[in-house]
């Protein structure tokens, strides 16, 4: 039976003319265009290994990881169980590792991850289910790890072992310097894992300095091994893992030398990889008008020239003497590369009236357009495009911002606190819509996993309200224009939030509806580290999809914004729209209203700076590539991709 891995993923990278040239990579690997189809892919094989296994009476060993990329796995295989009758009365399950010091009751701890993801939902035996016990105490643990490697051996081996990687290349938690030869035991986490899992625990102080994980010599006796990698945080240890070295420095490359492993992951997650990322020096290219202006400016960065300066021997010397010899000369190359770039440019984000538009981004007409500004989270409005907001208010453009959660649960307790006690003092006679005196009492009361009471949440979805009506007024917005659409995936008082459902597409059409906009923004920013924005650009892909039809949406142009997380490559950019120096300060300011996501940001990713200073310096370092590519020179730029829904 062939493994479902073996069936080839539509791989859009294709169609852009990059073949599937892979002398450069070490592991195999494939590539899909989503987490989800590929998710699926993955829990498809695991199943065709469980009934396998039933057929020929035997039990099949599975190999678990925790963390986000297996978590679409589980959903499917739950799936198969409740629809498809898939039995895992066989199936015997190994966790990868645990925190240490840690109990099964909370919420934070792999035992109850792996219950509340698939355990609960399935048949299996609970006497089959091994998750590292992070209770067992330290002068017990050495027996304990040797045990576990027993109880392994005992049972068959690994028949498939699912992983993930970490910033630091760890699978488990085989953090940089552990040996080839290790097995399982207990192991001090990289402040850089650390820092990764400071969201679950509300700050890295919080974070156990400690875990219990199968070694690298347990995961590579697995008969089979599929690692899930998503997103572009992960793209650059896929590409040092894949065509690096060997190197106990990243241990996951030890998969290099497993006979039956295959890693599984999404564009985002492959985008370092040498065919995606510079294809010209891998193989011959079909020579889209994407691909060549890829081509250019990585050509005038390594070259470190402008477009115009680049020679007949800058192309040959790099690549790229077949696009050479397709146009002609550098010359009708660089100059056809600078027009692009130079017509993306606009401070008219709107449109700019009674002008001829044939080479600007955006329409003319209408020339005053209705426009409406999706943010995810009450903030990312100001922090990704703030000065383009202010724009096209000041443009004279009829702009809505639509605040799509209520961002509740990023909100200190003591922030919280602080309002409550202040409106404690403020209201002590009459009612009131919040109960201040009980909002106090649970927060002091709060027990470390505790979820927040639904009138806490009240509180901390008010803050967060009560600072975007200072950020909109601050940029120049009326109130009326201002909503607020708490969508319901999002309420659950706590960082796992419910999966998109019909009532959020629902309320994020009758907005469209109600509004019938000329220009939608929405967040293509895709790195959130909970994957709020996901969510939220689904939702409005759901919504535009079933609207397709009505009359309005024809002269409807969709356009994506990044900037809390990652930038648009100059690439990529559709409509570049220039800040001046005081539009620079003024979105900084508009920021910084935001007050509870000031200092001590509790979901901030891998970055530790400031939202503010995070998105100035990509506003600045984007304007200052195209002041290097031989482009107008600007303070900032706020950088735009049209995307044809």
């Amino acid at each position: 039976m062939k493994s479902a891995l073996e069936i080839k993923p539509d791989i859009s990278y294709k169609s852009a003319g990059k073949f599937e040239e892979t002398r450069f990579e070490k592991i195999h690997n494939e590539i899909f265009k989503s987490s989800t189809e590929a998710s699926v892919i993955a829990a498809q094989e695991i199943a065709q290994l469980i009934r396998s296994k039933q057929e020929k009476g035997k039990s099949c060993v599975l190999g678990l990881a925790t963390g986000s990329s297996p978590i679409k796995v589980y959903e499917e295989l739950v799936r198969m169980h409740k629809e498809e009758g898939l039995s895992f009365k066989n199936v015997v399950t190994f966790n990868l590792d645990e925190y240490y010091p840690m109990t099964k009751e909370d919420n934070r701890s792999y035992y109850y991850f792996m219950h509340q993801h698939l355990f609960n939902h399935i048949d299996i035996k609970p006497e089959n289910v091994n998750i590292p016990d992070g209770t067992i105490a330290i002068e017990e643990l050495n027996q304990y790890c040797i045990d576990y490697e027993m109880n392994i051996k005992n049972a068959g081996g690994l028949d498939f072992q699912l992983l993930g990687i970490g910033r630091t290349g760890h699978v488990g938690f085989n953090e940089p310097g552990s040996h080839i030869n290790s097995g399982t035991r207990i192991i001090t986490l990289d402040h850089i894992t650390r820092i990764d899992a400071s969201s679950d625990f509300n700050g890295i102080d919080n974070v156990p300095k400690r875990a219990i994980t199968m070694g690298v010599s347990t995961i590579m006796r697995s008969k089979r091994i599929v690692l899930m990698a998503w997103g572009q945080n992960k793209a650059d240890i896929i590409k040092r893992t894949i065509q690096g070295d060997i190197s106990s420095e990243v241990p996951a490359t030890f998969l290099q030398n497993h006979p039956n492993a295959t890693f599984v992951l999404d564009q985002s997650a492959a985008v370092e990889l040498s065919r995606f990322k510079t294809p010209w020096l891998v193989g011959e290219c079909l020579w889209t008008q994407e691909l060549k202006s890829k081509a250019i400016v990585w050509l005038c960065q390594k070259t470190k020239q402008s477009i115009l300066k680049l020679t007949d021997r800058d192309y040959n010397n790099n690549g790229m003497s077949d696009l050479l010899a397709q146009e002609g000369s550098a010359y009708d190359l660089n100059i056809n590369m600078f027009n692009i770039l130079q017509h993306t440019i606009t401070g008219w984000p709107g449109g700019k009236p009674n002008t001829d538009d044939s080479f600007r981004p955006e329409r003319a007409n209408p020339a005053k357009k209705r426009v409406i500004l999706f943010s995810p989270h009450p903030d990312d409005d100001v922090i990704s495009m703030g000065g383009t907001f202010s724009k096209l208010i000041k443009q004279g453009h009829d702009v809505h911002v639509v605040y799509q959660t209520s961002g509740n649960i990023a909100v200190t307790d003591d922030e919280a606190l602080k309002f409550a006690e202040v409106g404690s003092d403020f209201t002590n006679a009459g009612a009131n819509s919040i109960n201040f005196k009980a909002v106090i009492e649970f927060l002091n009361n709060k027990s470390e996993n505790q979820i927040d009471s639904l009138e806490v949440r009240k509180l901390k979805g008010l803050i967060r309200r009560r600072e975007s009506y200072a950020a909109t007024r601050y940029i120049g917005l009326k109130d009326e224009n201002t909503h607020f659409l708490d969508l319901p995936f999002y309420e659950t008082g706590q960082i796992k939030k419910n999966p998109l459902g019909a009532e959020d597409i629902a309320i994020v059409k009758d907005i469209i509806a109600k509004i019938k906009p000329h220009q939608v923004f929405a967040a293509g920013d895709l790195a959130d580290p909970h994957g709020t924005h996901e969510v939220c650009l689904n939702a409005i892909f759901a919504a535009l999809k079933e609207l397709k039809s009505e009359p309005y949406m024809d002269d409807c142009w969709l356009w994506l914004y990044r900037g809390a997380w990652h930038e648009w490559d100059i690439h990529e950019i559709d409509m570049a729209v220039p800040l001046s120096p005081s539009e620079v300060l003024l979105k900084r300011h508009a920021i910084l209203y935001h007050q509870s996501q000031k200092d001590r940001v509790m979901f901030q990713g891998n970055d530790s700076r400031e939202f503010w200073v995070r998105a100035e310096d990509r506003n600045k370092n984007t304007a200052i590539l195209y002041d290097d590519l031989g482009l107008a020179e600007y303070e900032a730029i706020e950088a735009f991709k049209r995307f044809d829904y």
